[in-house]
């Protein structure tokens, strides 16, 4: 069983059905379990705070403009 490990991260958020996806600078993605308002942010760079949960799963905490 894996230990959640808390990420801070930043990149451009993007549409992806259920869970939206943070593309990263070096090409990277993480897929956002989201349960705030996020769909006004889609397409712009944003900061993400969350807790990983799975191999590319995050579940969002706060998310923000960077």
């Amino acid at each position: 069983m894996h230990r959640p490990t808390r990420h801070e991260l930043t990149g451009i958020l993007l549409e992806n059905g259920m869970y939206p996806v943070l593309r990263m600078p070096d090409g990277g993605k993480w897929r956002l379990e989201v349960l705030k308002r996020h769909k006004h942010l889609f397409g712009t760079r944003v900061k993400v705070t969350g807790t990983r949960d799975g191999f590319d799963l995050l579940a969002v905490d706060r998310i923000e403009p960077a």
